[in-house]
């Protein structure tokens, strides 16, 4: 469900309702401020775009015709009618960023006198350490990932999607870049002299991230004998292809995860998220330092990364508890 429906789902309110022109324009020309001059994802355009369409009917229905009319007060009774509808916190939280972006933009632009949303406060979301897996169970995921297929009736496209999810396990793990960032990889992203991919994170930030030598292994595999198999004159340069040919969709990337450490003894279920986690725990645990770290991950602060110091922590506190006679 796109990002309107969900604001309209949550507040009750009807944000796909006519509004008032000067609505409108300001909703068109953020968009416009948020694709083309911060350059955030599609994606967060749409639901910052869906979160202000939400606010303008709300406000239009207690009288705010013109979007520079906006008080804090307003802003607060919007929020209020999410958390009254039991929204999440973390949607309640976005519902704040975009408001805030919002304002912020109207005050940049000369279209408002003052920032209304300065003042929005957001609702604490608590923190959950992320799923990690041991050393011991990534052999698990990766030993089952190697083992060839024994069906002597396999077809050529299904041989191909099985050597790509492979590839995509062990690039996920070996460089711990997102899922949006491995499907948006093109062939000549690929430097496998210097055994280096160049993605385009969150921001369109582009960042240059190393993998070993089993990834380029599996990579070399699937451009010999997997993406040759699938490749369509709709491929163009994409590296991984869906079964169709196209470039490869997030949810099938994720499918592939997923399958593959399901049913494994004592190995949990997890999303390629799951994995990112893991590696940057690994990392870490090696031996690197959070700076490192954080170039990894493309992280904007250090303190995102910060948060794998706690994961670390918690497994050697596990691990203590575990072989401490005095625990």
């Amino acid at each position: 469900m796109g990002a309107q429906g969900s604001g309209e789902g949550v507040s009750g309110v009807d944000g796909g309702a006519e509004l008032p022109m000067p609505w409108q324009s300001a909703i068109a020309a953020f968009a416009d401020y948020l694709t083309y001059e911060v350059r955030r994802s599609p994606h967060t355009v749409r639901a910052y775009v869906g979160d202000i369409r939400n606010l303008a009917a709300h406000a239009n229905r207690y009288g705010i015709t013109q979007p520079n009319e906006l008080e804090l007060a307003t802003l607060r009774s919007w929020l209020g009618s999410l958390a009254a509808r039991n929204a999440a916190r973390s949607s309640v939280a976005r519902h704040a960023a975009a408001a805030r972006a919002f304002t912020a933009w109207l005050l940049s632009t000369g279209e408002a006198q003052t920032d209304p949303g300065q003042r929005l406060a957001s609702p604490k979301i608590p923190r959950e350490l992320p799923t990690v897996l041991r050393h011991d169970q990534v052999q698990q995921v990766l030993d089952r990932i190697e083992r060839p297929s024994t069906d002597e009736h396999e077809d050529d496209a299904t041989r191909a999607i099985h050597i790509r999810d492979a590839t995509i396990i062990e690039l996920l793990y070996a460089s711990a870049v997102r899922v949006s960032e491995l499907c948006g990889l093109d062939v000549a992203d690929i430097d496998f002299e210097r055994r280096t991919i160049q993605v385009v994170g969150k921001g369109n930030k582009q960042r240059v991230v190393p993998f070993g030598a089993p990834a380029q292994s599996w990579l070399e595999t699937w451009l010999a004998d997997g993406r040759t198999a699938l490749v369509t004159a709709e491929s163009n340069d994409a590296l991984f292809l869906g079964a169709r040919g196209r470039r490869l969709d997030q949810r099938t990337a994720r499918k592939a995860v997923s399958l593959a450490t399901q049913g494994l003894a004592g190995v949990p279920t997890i999303a390629p998220h799951g994995l990112r986690h893991t590696a940057a725990t690994h990392v870490l645990e090696g031996g690197a330092d959070l700076r490192t770290v954080q170039e990894l991950l493309g992280h904007a602060t250090l303190a995102t990364t910060q948060l794998y110091t706690h994961v670390s922590l918690e497994r050697l506190r596990s691990v203590y508890e575990q072989a401490h006679p005095r625990a």
